[in-house]
């Protein structure tokens, strides 16, 4: 049986747009960190919010990360074909006492500013098409040192609450649907946008219940637009073109703060994913959640 490598990365894009200059900060970033560890980097499509899929856009997905030169190890998992797994694990925390039914409307959560107080704890209701399941926190402080963004620590209880692993219509969350998979995959090191940092104590919590490993986090700064908006599917930023490929990842590789020298401007991207292999240091980046001013 071969040995599992030390280091498993990946990259897990949502199919409701094609990838953007954002998002190939992310994929970069992810992918040599991996490279230059002599690691795996796997893909990941992350597709259960239905409603919210672009038909093909999880093809065109891949094809630019192809036409980018971002080649996965492994076979792509789709989230959408494993809906029956992650129902075990939340059978499991049912079973165990960790989680429980809520029919708490988004309406009554307002009140309380969007934590849920806990409400449906001990109510103990049944299973039922329109009710949601939560895993049930605590307040006890939970920190985690990313390695970029430092110490972060949050108070689950207080600041979140109780959070949705079965949305009412019976979605798979993706805080749930997450950590099922990066236990799953083995993932040693998560490398994503620093929009997710307040969500790794969840997911950590969450893998304290199912007993396993957490991996290391390293949250970057986000792209954002002049308007102060991040880069994004939902504001339709503009796409990645292939033909543009070498010049956009030499000016990814300028935005992740890692200053390839000025002939790689005309280099091809197999020279120009060598060099960044080589050369990568995230610890270039600044320890911010944004960066200021970028735009298309």
């Amino acid at each position: 049986m071969p040995n599992t490598p030390a280091y498993i990365g990946r990259f897990a894009p949502t199919p409701s747009g094609q990838l953007h200059f954002g998002s190939l900060l992310a994929a970069l970033a992810s992918y040599l960190d991996a490279r230059q560890a002599g690691g795996q980097w796997l893909v990941r499509i992350e597709d259960l919010d239905l409603p919210r899929n672009l038909p093909g856009a999880a093809d065109q997905i891949l094809q630019t990360l192809d036409t980018y030169g971002l080649h996965w190890d492994a076979t792509v998992l789709w989230q959408s074909q494993r809906t029956d797994y992650y129902q075990q694990l939340i059978d499991q925390l049912l079973a165990a006492g960790q989680a429980f039914y809520c029919d708490c409307s988004r309406r009554e959560l307002q009140v309380h500013a969007g934590i849920y107080p806990g409400t449906c704890r001990q109510r103990q209701l049944s299973a039922a098409a329109d009710r949601a399941i939560r895993v049930q926190v605590d307040d006890h402080p939970l920190s985690f040192i990313d390695r970029l963004q430092g110490l972060f620590t949050q108070r689950l209880q207080t600041e979140v609450g109780d959070f949705i692993i079965r949305r009412r219509d019976g979605i798979i969350a993706y805080q749930l649907a997450v950590v099922a998979d990066d236990i799953a995959q083995q993932v040693s090191d998560v490398v994503r946008g620093a929009d997710l940092l307040d969500s790794t104590p969840r997911q950590l919590w969450l893998y304290q219940l199912l007993g396993a490993r957490p991996p290391r986090h390293l949250h970057i700064p986000l792209a954002m637009r002049r308007d102060g908006e991040k880069l994004s599917k939902r504001l339709t930023s503009t796409p990645l073109a292939a033909e543009q490929a070498p010049a956009t990842l030499f000016r990814a590789l300028q935005v992740l703060a890692q200053e390839p020298p000025a002939e790689l401007a005309r280099a091809d991207i197999n020279e120009l994913l060598g060099w960044a292999t080589v050369h990568w240091q995230p610890e270039r980046l600044p320890a911010l959640q944004q960066l200021p001013d970028l735009s298309e």
